[in-house]
């Protein structure tokens, strides 16, 4: 288990990996839907949802800013996948059980949707989804109060994020 330290916590929070979005219409105008979409949030993936966007992968955890998320947008969710994995990842922390699960999911090829439900917290899956993501997939991730990040993966996003592993 990969657990952020202290020091890591500011950074991630003011820097993010790729592009700040900070509205829904320039996400939109933004993400290429040629290619795969990997979405770790529960207000993105519901976002992306509502403007009938189908991601690739979904990771929710179906808790918005320590609070549950309305009973529409669980709805929502949880309607989504062909494929469903459950596992458990604990606040500030990526842990085996998210990291192995990820790492089968997003070897294989792009034939239909998964959804990847979080029991604890889905904050860091998108450090984990940015390493192990196929090149030229798009991950998606919120930032509470200041929109979405969108990464396209890429070699130079996955040293960024291994050098952040390497410090955990």
């Amino acid at each position: 288990m990969l657990t952020l330290p202290q020091h890591l916590r500011d950074t991630l929070k003011t820097t993010p990996i790729g592009t700040l979005v900070p509205d829904e219409k320039q996400l939109l105008e933004a993400l290429n839907q040629d290619q795969p979409i990997i979405s770790v949030g529960d207000r993105v993936s519901a976002t992306l949802l509502k403007y009938n966007i189908q991601p690739w992968v979904i990771i929710v955890d179906y808790i918005h800013k320590r609070t549950p998320v309305s009973p529409e947008i669980q709805q929502l969710l949880s309607n989504y996948g062909e494929t469903i994995k459950k596992i458990k990842n604990p606040a500030g922390c990526i842990s085996d059980d998210l990291w192995n699960t990820l790492k089968e999911l997003l070897a294989k090829p792009v034939t239909h949707s998964i959804r990847v439900d979080i029991d604890g917290e889905e904050d860091l899956a998108a450090l984990a989804a940015i390493a192990l993501a196929p090149l030229g997939a798009t991950i998606i991730y919120g930032v509470p109060n200041k929109g979405v990040v969108l990464v396209l993966s890429s070699q130079e996003h996955k040293d960024v994020v291994n050098d952040i592993l390497q410090q955990m």
